[in-house]
């Protein structure tokens, strides 16, 4: 008895669960034994009741993310797989796990029936890789354009103006002289459309899987009225972007509503895979245009855990783990204060309150630009620590916190802004905000998305924490120095609108906690070394392995699932956006309220669409 006992305690929660996996469904789950790699391969004709179990049983109950991996001359068969990261909501790394087919008749069950938040991310695997996904409600191209010839992301298609799998591409500097790839490889060459494509007489695939899946008629009372779709977007100020709602109409209230993206995608993952590790970085900027500093650091964690496997890691140090805080802290700050300002002008209005909140946002990328030379896409982050120390001084706009001075010192500069500018801001929009009357009747009640809903879509971040789950990455999965750290996680219970503007406020406030002890931490390591190891890291050789560094970005967690064989160019690189799996429930959110609402309901959200199409 003494003996199990023993055995026991050195037993994990992710340890037992899987043993539990085994134990239940011997011989259709077994490890992943490859070095570098963790979870369990499912047997895909069981993969439903494993999703079950693991859900109802073992309490991994959030789907974060659902990745598809082509292992093209990787493995034997050369099988497409798919990664599942599963969550425990009360804390803890993921149970991942994998589904693999072949690849000449790619054929897995769906799991939206388990996990709902499953529906636009198997949409994107199929539309980008290929999978067809037994029993999903609408297994349609999400990003792609319907006619579109092929699924783009795996390693045997070829784009126009292919020239090599991996940069640096030699075909550049042929017998070193600079040439264009267009120049050898005419238009049409390899641009392939469907057999039976024409464009005379062409009619859309998507518009009519939209208007045909919209009811012929709606019945209010003894009177059948016939339905109104209308078209909101894609080139619409309220869609925050190139973004389109098909919206099912009963008069003025919603009874359907269908996002349509991709208008936007340019295929970031397959970007990625081309790049080398590094050269990804800058990319990392333009998902979440407002948030670089964070981007760069979820994409930072991630190679950081592959660089782990190796026997020469070195970790970030002190500073620069301190430093990562600050910028991401800031991102945070300056993107509620915007989200708000455009959350009340989807409410109709003026331009003011969004000026106001940009004056202040102005002052953190003025720090921005001083530290990284960029105020929107600062690629800042890098394996190991940062590009660059804290400036000294700081020049220019910094006038605003100062009439009087133009040029100071920087640490003066940020106490300034964090004891003082933007404690202030935040107080300044509660009192004129949270008690208006415009903004109360049209947000309390409004766009209201349960507890259980939430879960179920995979909903993150602040729409995540304004339906009542505690759930935060900081605290759930702890990184960077955020166990040094005291704060709490902002939680809001009736999961509208309001609750959505009102968890955006307390988590800004949270925010200013966290800076405040960084702010010691940045004078006691000034002098220190910003950065790990001997010199720069340029092209690092990243051991074999994967690896899914996530970070609790200001829209919600950010993840970057990534697969390294070992060179210099990640061979699977694939980023769980929050913005684009938020509005898994948007649908949801917005049914039985007006046409109105709806911008507000999109609005609560906070996307940008640059992430959500990628």
């Amino acid at each position: 008895m003494t003996e199990y006992v023993q055995i026991a305690e050195t037993v994990t929660p992710l340890q037992g669960a899987i043993h539990r996996l085994e134990a239940q469904f011997a011989g259709a789950v077994r490890r992943d034994d490859r070095e570098g790699f963790s979870g369990v391969i499912v047997d895909s004709g069981r993969l439903v009741e494993v999703a079950t179990f693991a859900r109802d049983t073992l309490g991994f109950s959030y789907l974060s993310s659902a990745t598809a991996v082509d292992y093209l001359g990787k493995a034997e068969g050369d099988p497409l797989e798919m990664v599942y990261h599963t969550y425990n909501l009360q804390g803890g790394p993921a149970l991942v796990l994998k589904a693999r087919t072949p690849r000449s008749e790619a054929t897995l069950p769906s799991l939206v029936g388990v996990w709902p938040g499953a529906n636009f991310q198997e949409r994107e695997a199929w539309d980008l890789m290929g999978i067809r996904f037994e029993g999903h409600p609408n297994l349609t191209r999400i990003l792609m354009w319907e006619g579109f010839n092929g699924h783009p992301l795996r390693k045997d298609w070829h784009e126009a103006y292919y020239e090599e799998d991996t940069k640096p591409f030699d075909s550049r500097w042929p017998e070193g002289r600079v040439s264009r790839a267009e120049e050898h490889n005419p238009y049409g060459r390899n641009v392939k459309y469907p057999a039976d494509f024409a464009l005379d007489g062409y009619e859309s695939l998507a518009e009519k899987a939209l208007y045909d899946a919209a009811p012929m008629g709606v019945h209010v009372t003894d009177m059948a009225t016939d339905r109104v779709v209308v078209s909101m977007g894609p080139q619409h100020p309220s869609t925050h972007g190139v973004f389109r709602m098909i919206a099912t109409l009963d008069g003025e209230t919603i009874v359907g509503l269908e996002p349509v993206m991709g208008y936007l995608h340019r295929n970031h993952d397959k970007i990625g895979e081309r790049n080398t590790f590094l050269h990804n970085m800058p990319f990392t900027d333009r998902l979440d245009y407002f948030c670089s500093m964070s981007n760069n650091h979820g994409y930072a964690l991630a190679v950081e855990q592959l660089m782990a496997l190796g026997k020469r890691y070195e970790p970030p140090t002190y500073r620069a783990e301190a430093i990562r805080v600050l910028m991401v802290e800031l991102t945070r700050i300056l993107n509620h204060l915007v989200a708000i300002g455009f959350l009340l002008n989807d409410l109709g209005a003026y331009f003011t309150p969004l000026m106001y909140a940009i004056i202040e946002r102005e002052l953190i990328l003025d720090f921005f630009e001083a530290t990284s030379g960029s105020r929107m896409m600062c690629n800042y982050m890098r394996f190991g620590g940062v590009a660059y120390d804290l400036p000294q001084r700081i020049e220019g706009t910094a006038a605003l916190v100062n009439d009087r001075v133009r040029d100071f010192d920087t640490m003066h500069y940020l106490r300034d802004l964090i004891n003082d500018r933007l404690p202030r801001a935040i107080d300044q929009t509660n009192d004129l905000l949270t008690t208006n009357e415009i903004i109360t009747n049209r947000c309390i009640g409004v766009g209201v998305l349960t507890r259980e809903d939430a879960i179920a879509c995979s909903a993150a971040g602040p729409v995540l924490r304004a339906s009542g789950v505690p759930y935060d990455v900081r605290r759930a999965e702890p990184y960077s120095i955020y166990p040094d750290l005291e704060f709490d996680v902002a939680v809001r219970y009736h999961g509208d609108i309001y609750d959505r503007y009102l968890i955006r406020l307390d988590e800004m406030r949270q925010s200013i906690r966290i800076l405040k002890q960084i702010l010691p931490i940045l004078e006691e390591t000034k002098g220190q070394p910003f950065f790990a190891g001997r010199g720069g890291q340029y092209n690092p050789r990243i051991p074999a392995g994967e690896a899914y560094g996530r970070a609790e970005n200001p829209k919600g967690e950010l993840g970057y699932y990534v697969v390294s064989d070992g060179g210099q160019n990640p061979w699977r690189y694939h980023v769980r956006a929050p913005s684009f799996i938020n509005l898994t429930a948007l649908e949801q959110m917005c049914k039985g309220h007006k046409v109105a609402d709806v911008v507000a309901i999109l609005g609560s959200i906070d996307i940008v669409l640059g992430e959500v199409d990628r």
